[in-house]
């Protein structure tokens, strides 16, 4: 991949060299810095749209022809955004955007020097709407609904940038570029497209490769003239957010076989090297969030994200997020709730303890008096109301369990019906890259415990973070990443679960702790 701090981008300014017209030189304004450029980017195609042309002519004239000039190419031929006079030797910049459904994380980037300036990140709006994608789906055939949630990222998004901008003394003008990564439904919300299509058969998305927009033309009060990079998509379940990820992880650039897991909505995954990658997603995700639990939250502050279960006294150790201490900590960090990794971490404990047995089932000798009757189903008082952040207690229930089985039943399966695809055994794998927030938090020691993940050795995995914005960012500053997009999109085979009769047959046996099959969980021991 290209150095970021190298003037090498698709987005670039140059300071193109020009004379004053004169009465021997009569060359009109638009052509005299059509060939300054042409010298300045050695290349012979530039292109200056009709509606920068007054712009250009007055610029010119103000700072008698020492301008600087924002471009950016696309299809062999390099593009003028903005023209700007000598008092603006402020950099360039450019924005990337994670367009989660739950959640949007934007980076602004200086694109001269690629380094990162700042980092926010806030709630999608449209969970106004719907939390679901399908809800948003269906608000879009209303009248005037596809407009609407377009809208309200729209707004949102410019809110946000026009804070990073102020806080760091940045004029908007001066963002001259943007990179959007999203999953295929949140990209056509983006762009106002009608997703109806996405979730009927055949399930037909209205584009899979958006290329490059100008902002004006979505909205967005960023340079008008600046061009927005989306990332393609593979049809409508594999989305810009993976493409992005791949492209993050560098997977596609070695020999070896990775997998790469990101978990949200849906849990997505994809295996290959640099000659060839399969791809597929499955619903394992909300339970894997913490989405199904009764106390599951997203992760945040005073959110548990690791537990410890003394397996003698089976004494309870809480850390919450922001805070490594226990279920004593200050009343401004005690536990509210509880994320996917420490839903996992829990269900690890409890069944190495022998408090829930195979079938993840609880076992009242071993649970005493934390197990309690609520409503006729079981709870178990994880948390109680004396240490809790909410003043009542956090509990799990046998429900809740049973949805944590079946979703690490399914991403177990996942990966075993795309492995055995490509008929590659989990020990070939070099290494298994775990995306997203989920990843950051994830312990691969208490994931495979309960059968979630393979058994290999816990240096295979390795947390990346947040893939979709690291890709979006690196798409954003380089050429060479940003071509690899549509290289990565165009080489993935894409592997559909929903017709897949093995994937029902080994979803059955993966519905146990750690599996039906323990020895292939060589390394899992439990207490019961």
């Amino acid at each position: 991949m290209e150095s970021i701090g190298e003037q090498n981008g698709w987005i670039r300014k140059v300071w193109p060299d020009l004379k004053p017209p004169s009465l021997s030189d009569n060359t009109a304004d638009v052509d005299r810095l059509i060939k300054g450029l042409k010298k300045a980017l050695h290349t012979e195609n530039v292109d200056v749209d009709f509606s920068l042309a007054g712009k250009v002519s007055a610029s010119l004239r103000r700072w008698d022809y020492h301008v600087g000039a924002s471009v950016y190419e696309a299809h062999d031929s390099w593009h003028l955004i903005d023209i700007s006079g000598p008092p603006d030797q402020q950099a360039i910049h450019g924005v990337a955007l994670d367009l989660g459904s739950s959640t949007l994380v934007l980076r602004l980037i200086d694109l001269e020097t690629g380094e990162r300036i700042d980092e926010t990140s806030f709630h999608n709006p449209q969970i106004d709407i719907g939390a679901d994608i399908l809800t948003r789906i269906h608000f879009a055939t209303r009248e005037g609904g596809l407009s609407r949630l377009q809208e309200m990222t729209i707004e949102r998004l410019n809110q946000e940038v026009e804070i990073l901008s102020r806080k760091h003394g940045i004029g908007l003008e001066s963002v001259v570029g943007m990179s959007v990564a999203g999953n295929t439904t949140m990209t056509h919300l983006f762009l106002g497209l009608d997703p109806y299509w996405i979730c009927r058969e055949p399930y037909i998305p209205v584009v899979n490769r958006p290329g490059l927009i100008p902002s004006c033309e979505l909205g967005l009060n960023i340079n008008r003239g600046a061009p927005v990079l989306v990332s393609p998509n593979v049809g409508s379940y594999f989305g810009g957010d993976l493409i992005a990820g791949i492209l993050a992880s560098g997977m596609n650039r070695q020999s070896d076989i990775s997998f790469l897991v990101d978990v949200g909505t849906n849990a997505e995954v994809v295996v290959g090297n640099r000659e060839w990658l399969m791809a597929c997603a499955g619903a394992a995700g909300p339970a894997l969030e913490g989405g199904i639990a009764d106390m599951g939250m997203m992760a945040g502050p005073g959110v548990i994200d690791r537990v410890t279960i003394d397996p003698v006294t089976r004494e309870f150790r809480i850390g919450t997020i922001q805070d490594p201490g226990d279920a004593k900590a200050p009343q401004g960090q005690r536990p509210v709730g509880i994320c996917g990794s420490g839903l996992i971490d829990l269900a690890a404990q409890l069944f190495l303890a022998g408090m829930i047995d195979l079938r993840g089932k609880f076992v009242e000798a071993a649970c005493g008096d934390r197990l309690e009757e609520m409503d006729g189903t079981r709870h178990l008082v994880v948390v109680p109301a004396r240490d809790s952040g909410t003043g009542s207690p956090l509990t799990l229930s046998q429900t809740d369990i049973d949805g944590l089985i079946r979703s690490k039943a399914a991403m177990y399966t996942i990966l075993t019906t795309i492995a055995n695809t490509v008929n590659i055994s989990f020990s070939e794998i070099g290494q298994f890259y775990v995306a997203g927030t989920f990843g950051s938090y994830i312990d691969p020691r208490s994931a495979i415990t309960i059968g979630m993940i393979p058994d290999l050795p816990l240096e295979t995995y390795v947390s990346l973070g947040n893939t979709s914005l690291e890709g979006a960012a690196l798409a954003l500053l380089g050429t060479e990443a940003r071509e690899a997009l549509f290289q990565i999109r165009d080489r993935i085979t894409y592997l559909e679960l929903n017709v897949n009769q093995e994937f029902m047959n080994l979803f059955s046996a993966a519905k146990f702790i750690p599996h039906t099959d323990r020895s292939l969980f060589p390394s899992v021991s439990a207490g019961d």
